[in-house]
């Protein structure tokens, strides 16, 4: 076994959550590199001085004033903090302090520039610090129709390296679901804002379950209590509590947690403003500090969270019994709470920052890496998985969520009652009857053209948190990830339009040939596939539900009226609109699938015509249908190239 290995044993074995992980190491006898992936811990995590900055727009205007440059806003002003395996780091603070911030900060998940020093283990974030890192959002992304086993399962197949097999996965997966106490729901669905799942502290459970996976030397959640009741509370920061004591490093953000919550912590953070007022030891060596320095909480503060939430928004003991018996103004009042905050600020900077220089140097005494740290998307990306297993897990976890939307019964409703009405409407028509046939053909193309399209538009805005969490994580490739969903949504898609198709064209009297039904319902499910390809391009590029939906109604309507059947005689210097109509080709095509070169139609008294002559017909120019094919399938392409380029930029 190799010296590193035999150094961490001892320490490693001791938590409960490495005992099964190691086990598999030794029966398998993985290499080095893949023991580390698993048994490493981040033994040293401290931050030194760190300090985010973001510009924002000036919002007072003038009438003879230019536009106002950007203003320079801080987020975090010279953070510094130090935390070690098995301790709980709770970081406290009002609304706006930057709270958040730092926490995404330290994950490697803030995008721009951060100055300062984060470390681990004395190195600065990469790609393996990521895998033994997780980061668990205030807010539970979780797909809603899967179950709480579903979700882990996915998560582990995704996350967990190849070298396990999917047995043993499947049993990291009822461990984790056994130790954080989720085998009472473990087959109830997750839900969501529309339908009713497991409970709120349930889920936040299979958010940390899903970072616990991989069982990370570093965790860092952000306001896991939020929104849930005391008890429920105390249960998630217990589990955080347990978590830390197997030898992980936890880092959190509460709001205002209950007296009992604060005396779970063992080390405590304040920050005003993005400035930290207190960082070291919770309990009451907190309170002894703020005592120190000339702060005592009386006998109004019952709960030792409320002080300091206090102090940290500038209000005093004494200013608070003052406020409710005198009236302050409201300069005077600012100042006074101002001048509260600067003089917190600096008695940190005075008594506590030089003891955490200390300990930081002392605990890392080589370290010399400074300056401005990059977003993690710059690491070396290395993958546990294949991209054809993640492909896998992901076409299967995509089909099993989404056949819930794609076959809703509102859906299929829909419609199904269309294409009833449209037979009834166009019931046994003939070519005698040659402008209701090519009035249904038209139908046709704009009806598919415009319900997948707008049905596409709201997958990347609606998925992209999710996109955004998973891959930030280093879950999957994003090629993997478009392939699945791009495959997964043919048997979706295409179903409903073969049943429209098929009702409403032996319903309405079109040509009666089975080949011919083929074709015509070849085009149109080409059709929605090029029209979900402009839905889903339109979505990623503009990530906005609301500019998409605007933008993809000007488009529609356009396609609409240069299509060719409201107008035939269109001027020339806009003629060429027709050229980017994906329903211009689709309704060419229709028509000229469904009537020969020579097939005739009543056009008066004992008179036959030619179709091609009907002015409708003769102004599509059917004549090279190859070419509208090969236009159709040029916008397949493009419309799904774009979306990904889009993704990959955003």
């Amino acid at each position: 076994m190799p010296l590193c290995l035999r150094l961490y044993l001892k320490q490693l074995t001791q938590s409960n959550f490495s005992c099964i992980l190691f086990t598999k190491v030794l029966k398998h006898h993985f290499s080095a590199c893949d023991l580390l992936y698993f048994l490493l811990p981040i033994r040293l995590f401290f931050f030194e001085d760190v300090s985010y900055t973001i510009k924002t727009q000036n919002n007072q205007k003038s009438c003879f004033s230019s536009p106002q440059p950007k203003l320079t806003r801080t987020i975090l002003n010279g953070v510094t903090g130090i935390v070690r395996p098995g301790e709980l780091l709770a970081m406290l603070g009002p609304s706006g302090s930057g709270k958040t911030t730092l926490l995404t900060s330290l994950s490697g998940r803030l995008p721009g520039k951060i100055s300062g020093r984060i470390t681990y283990n004395g190195q600065p974030f990469s790609s393996s610090i990521k895998r033994k890192t997780g980061f668990v959002t205030q807010d539970d992304v979780l797909y809603p129709h899967l179950t709480v086993l579903e979700t882990l399962t996915y998560a582990a197949l995704l996350k967990l390296p190849k070298n396990l097999t999917k047995k043993e996965k499947m049993e990291q997966v009822d461990f984790i679901i056994t130790e954080l106490g989720l085998k009472r729901c473990k087959n109830s669905i997750i839900g969501g804002p529309m339908m009713r799942g497991v409970s709120g502290g349930e889920r936040k459970r299979v958010s940390i379950g899903q970072e616990m996976l991989v069982n990370p030397s570093l965790l860092l959640v952000d306001e896991p209590t939020s929104g849930l009741d005391s008890t429920t509370a105390e249960r998630i920061v217990a589990t955080l509590r347990w978590v830390a004591r197997g030898g992980r490093t936890v880092v959190m953000t509460i709001h205002q947690p209950s007296s009992k919550l604060f005396m779970m912590f063992d080390k405590v953070m304040v920050l005003s403003d993005g400035c930290p007022i207190y960082s070291g030891s919770g309990g009451g060596v907190v309170m002894d500090y703020f005592a120190s320095i000339g702060y005592e909480p009386g006998f109004n503060f019952i709960n030792p969270a409320d002080f300091l939430l206090d102090l940290a928004n500038g209000v005093t003991p004494d200013s608070r019994q003052e406020d409710q018996s005198d009236f302050y103004g409201r300069q005077e009042y600012h100042d006074d709470h101002n001048s509260t905050k600067q003089f917190l600020i600096h008695s940190y900077r005075k008594n506590l920052y030089p003891i955490l220089k200390e300990e930081i140097q002392q605990g890392s005494p080589h370290q010399s890496h400074t300056g401005k740290l990059s977003p993690s998307r710059n690491s070396e990306v290395q993958w546990t998985n294949s991209w054809w297993l993640q492909f896998k897990v992901l076409l299967s976890r995509g089909l099993k969520e989404r056949k819930h939307e794609a076959f809703s019964s509102l859906r299929i409703f829909q419609v199904i009652s269309v294409s009833i009405l449209s037979g009834l409407l166009w019931w046994h028509s003939d070519a005698n009857h040659i402008q209701d046939q090519v009035g249904l053909l038209f139908f046709f193309s704009i009806f598919w053209g415009f319900f997948p399209l707008f049905n596409a538009i709201f997958v990347f805005p609606s998925e992209r948190p999710m996109l955004i969490r998973e891959r930030s994580s280093g879950m999957y490739r994003l090629s993997s990830y478009y392939f699945a969903r791009t495959v997964g949504d043919l048997p979706m898609e295409l179903v409903l339009p073969t049943i429209f198709v098929t009702i409403t064209y032996w319903m309405s009297g079109l040509r009666p040939s089975f080949i011919i039904f083929l074709l015509t319902l070849s085009i149109i499910l080409l059709n929605v596939l090029v029209s979900q390809g402009l839905g889903l391009a339109l979505g990623a590029v503009l990530m906005d539900i609301k500019q998409a939906t605007t933008l993809s109604s000007v488009l529609m309507l356009v396609f609409l009226l240069a299509s060719g059947y409201y107008i035939q005689h269109i001027p020339p210097f806009i003629d060429w609109m027709k050229y980017i109509s994906f329903s211009h080709y689709c309704y060419k095509l229709l028509v000229g699938m469904q009537y020969e070169r020579n097939e005739v139609y009543g056009c008066g008294f004992d008179e036959r015509c030619r179709v091609f002559d009907f002015p409708a017909v003769k102004y599509l120019g059917i004549d090279n249908m190859v070419m509208d094919v090969a236009a159709l399938m040029l916008m397949l392409v493009g419309y799904r190239l774009v979306a990904y380029v889009a993704l990959r930029m955003g």
